[in-house]
């Protein structure tokens, strides 16, 4: 097969786990390098994700370290995680991307491919009409210039691509389970799995929680992504607080016991375990 001028590659290759992962390890920046020339091969290559040097020798650790250079060490380590991380597969020791469809889209290069042969061959019988009625000929080497691929089919092209992108995003977004409407204001969103999760943990008020946020959304105006995260979230927020909050004995009570000279110039102290116990529970004999 001809080679490929272009793969297709993800914006947040480096967010994947694998590859965070390849990054930390000895070389790391080396091994990744070595995984995009790895993608870049095989599109020249253009067999289905397979790494070759011909259809009957396979590339080596040393004549791939040549290919790359890069330390032969590094190669062989590279190999080793690309394999233990399903990313390549190895077949009588030919190398093969173990999802080359995510990369480059085959299908949709051959459909490419036949449009242009298509294309190329009405041009020809178009201006073989047209010297055949002029009685011209016209120049071999002017018809290959006039056959050359439009800029405007190739954006048309990569229309179609987008269009099959967002056509996968919306089969994505069908395939999440549904959310239903809850709260006073119905704009509490939640599914059955959701609302399970939510009773399980707050048995006692998930109610009253589910009506808090709906109440605060109607008011305030704001979106949420994920309302079962906000509801946890406050409910850790809240525990927080609490945490912050200071028992009774320990809330600063003024002290004006040493007020010798200066009436107004107290002094702050916390109230003590046993001082609380007696305010709080006061002597049969005492007056509160």
């Amino acid at each position: 097969m001809s080679e490929v001028k272009w793969i297709k590659l993800s914006v947040d290759i480096f967010q994947n786990r694998k590859i965070k992962q390849i990054r930390k390890l000895p070389d790391g920046a080396d091994i990744c390098l070595m995984w995009l020339q790895l993608m870049c091969l095989a599109g020249q290559i253009n067999d289905h994700g397979q790494v070759y040097i011909t259809e009957d020798i396979p590339y080596t650790e040393e004549t791939l370290a040549t290919e790359f250079d890069l330390p032969i060490q590094t190669v062989k380590l590279g190999l080793k995680v690309f394999q233990q991380f399903g990313m390549i597969e190895v077949t009588d020791n030919f190398l093969q991307l173990a999802s080359w469809e995510r990369y480059q889209s085959v299908e949709k290069l051959d459909k490419y491919r036949e449009y242009q042969r298509e294309y190329h061959r009405e041009y020809r019988a178009k201006q073989k009409a047209l010297t055949m009625a002029q009685g011209e000929e016209i120049n071999g080497s002017k018809c290959l210039r006039k056959i050359d691929v439009n800029p405007i089919d190739i954006d048309k092209d990569k229309e179609k691509d987008i269009d099959i992108d967002k056509d996968q995003d919306k089969e994505r977004e069908s395939k999440k389970p549904a959310r239903h409407q809850y709260g006073e204001y119905k704009n509490v969103l939640l599914s059955d799995d959701d609302l399970g999760k939510l009773q399980s943990q707050f048995p006692n008020d998930w109610q009253e929680r589910i009506e808090r946020l709906s109440s605060y959304i109607a008011s305030t105006g704001k979106t949420y992504k994920n309302h079962l995260a906000t509801i946890r979230r406050w409910a850790v927020n809240e525990k927080q607080e609490d945490a912050k909050t200071p028992a009774f004995w320990d809330v600063p009570r003024q002290d004006y016991s040493n007020r010798k000279g200066n009436y107004f110039a107290p002094t702050s102290r916390s109230m003590s375990y046993e001082e609380y116990e007696a305010l709080a529970h006061p002597a049969e004999d005492e007056e509160v």
